[in-house]
């Protein structure tokens, strides 16, 4: 079984408050459980809350995947609680470019002035991987994490996990290709169980017609996008995530309706959204 758990799903800033609290205003953070291990895409706000219940459960092993590393899928790392801890072991992985890598994103934003604890006085044992567009990792007997690229500014990776004939796919900050799916994602979401995609827009508000303000080049995607590439790659559940912070829960819920319309089995991603496959 593959048990995903959402600890945060809005996209660019956090977004608290009472009309998004059903939904949720933490940053991106989504759990992954094959098993005994434990593996999380990004580290948005969202991450705190998951250290709260993981501080139940140490000594850990924790496999932290990094889709990118804007402000909005790292801040929450310095306040997630097992990385204090001694004999806690956290391997996090992400893309190195000309502009640096996930060990110098972190370390710079944990720097002075940014924050008082630097990343090299954690307690815990941090272990950096380097990792590229079409690596796969076996991170266990029968547990695969694949990455593949997806189009947005800087770059951003997508990951397929597998174990035991099921497939959850985590696929945020990426904008669709103009007239056609994006095959890059299609291949990687061939078959899913769950298909995890960037939503953050409508349509109308992507292309500028809601509010005379485009979003086009931004670097995400709709949710029209998503259900044609669900569709295209025969992925069994849809999960709309990454909402823009602008969005109230009614908002987010009438996003939901309209990708249903499109595909039956979609749902919004919320906090404490658990998919056991």
């Amino acid at each position: 079984m593959i048990r995903t758990t959402f600890w945060g799903v809005r996209g660019s800033i956090p977004a608290p408050g009472p009309e998004t609290a059903r939904i949720g205003g933490n940053t991106s953070c989504v759990e992954v459980v094959c098993g005994g291990t434990r593996i999380v895409f990004d580290s948005g706000t969202g991450i705190r809350m998951l250290g709260q219940k993981l501080a139940r459960q140490m000594p850990l092993e924790v496999h932290l995947f990094f889709s990118h590393v804007h402000w909005d899928h790292i801040q929450g790392f310095p306040f997630f609680g097992p990385a204090f801890v001694k004999g806690n072991t956290i391997h996090m992985y992400g893309e190195a470019n000309s502009r640096g890598t996930v060990e110098s994103a972190m370390a710079g934003q944990m720097e002075f002035p940014n924050f008082p604890v630097k990343l090299n006085q954690l307690a815990s044992t941090l272990v950096f991987h380097d990792l590229y567009a079409g690596d796969s990792l076996e991170l266990a007997p029968d547990v695969k994490v694949t990455a593949a690229a997806g189009t947005h500014p800087g770059g951003v990776l997508a990951y397929r996990v597998d174990h035991g004939g099921r497939a959850v796919v985590y696929v945020t900050d990426t904008e669709h290709v103009h007239g056609a799916v994006d095959e890059r994602i299609v291949g990687l979401a061939k078959d899913a169980d769950v298909f995890i995609y960037d939503s953050m827009y409508t349509p109308e508000e992507y292309d500028g017609r809601a509010d005379g303000r485009s979003r086009i080049g931004w670097g995400h995607s709709t949710f029209e996008e998503g259900a044609r590439i669900a569709d295209a790659a025969g992925a069994k559940k849809y999960v709309l995530f990454h909402h823009d912070p602008d969005q109230t829960d009614s908002d987010v819920d009438e996003k939901e309706r309209r990708a249903q319309a499109l595909f039956p089995n979609a749902v919004c991603a919320y906090e404490g959204l658990t998919i056991d496959v």
